[in-house]
């Protein structure tokens, strides 16, 4: 009796359109043979044959590539990107950043004891210009610079 194992992830499965072949690698060889057979066929006279073999081999290359190349499940195009995007674009360092709700209310209580510190200091300001007296650095600075007449 024959056995045939069914995958349990349906979505690794790709639709086979012509030879065992997914409509991207058909598109992808497609294109790769557009490019690589013309050029082969009109560098062929100039240069020797087994040079023009292998210069088309080099033009399809990155076809075939686009085709076949596959990891983790990406295209090669997305690979590439991927990779770009990490080495050149992305900043090279990218510092932890949490928002903790501790150093939040740990801000608020010294924003709190700064305002504070505040409205104490001029409800002393108050108190000294309602009690009559003048503020000690004005008290400084009128002193034994002009005589008082």
């Amino acid at each position: 009796m024959a056995y045939v194992t069914v995958p349990k992830d349906f979505t690794k499965v790709k639709s086979k359109v012509v030879f065992g072949l997914t409509k991207r690698q058909l598109i992808c060889f497609g294109g790769a043979l557009l490019v690589g057979v013309p050029l082969f066929l009109l560098i062929r006279g100039r240069i020797p044959t087994s040079a023009a073999a292998l210069l088309m081999v080099f033009a399809m290359l990155p076809g075939f590539l686009l085709a076949l190349y596959e990891r983790h499940g990406q295209p090669l195009e997305v690979v590439v990107h991927q990779i770009l995007e990490c080495c050149f674009f992305q900043p090279k360092e990218r510092p932890y950043q949490t928002n903790n709700a501790y150093t939040a209310l740990v801000r608020q209580f010294q924003m709190e004891q700064e305002v504070n510190a505040i409205v104490q200091k001029a409800k002393k300001r108050n108190e000294r210009k309602s009690a009559g007296q003048a503020h000690p650095c004005r008290a400084k600075r009128n002193s034994g610079r002009h005589p008082q007449v």
